[in-house]
């Protein structure tokens, strides 16, 4: 399934979501990355301050990538996609 997420908030709603059909928890991931739970909670809240490094190793254990590609002029906003 491809998401596309163009904000913080966008990104932590897609990361829970996918956690969420994992069925794992905050917490279960945080032990799977070294992180807290307070970090993922952070993280799919859209709150800024989160490292790069977090959000690598949170896609990681999530077996998730990030793709970078050209934003679609076709849609303002992630929205009008569905």
């Amino acid at each position: 399934m491809v998401t596309i997420a163009r904000t913080p908030a966008q990104i932590g709603a897609a990361i829970r979501r996918q956690r969420k059909l994992q069925n794992l928890t905050q917490a279960q991931l945080g032990e799977r990355t070294g992180l807290r739970q307070a970090t993922i909670s952070a993280l799919e809240s859209g709150e800024g301050g989160v490292q790069l490094r977090t959000l690598t190793d949170v896609l990681a254990a999530l077996k998730l990538e990030l793709v970078v590609q050209e934003r679609s002029t076709a849609a303002r906003g992630i929205e009008d996609l569905f």
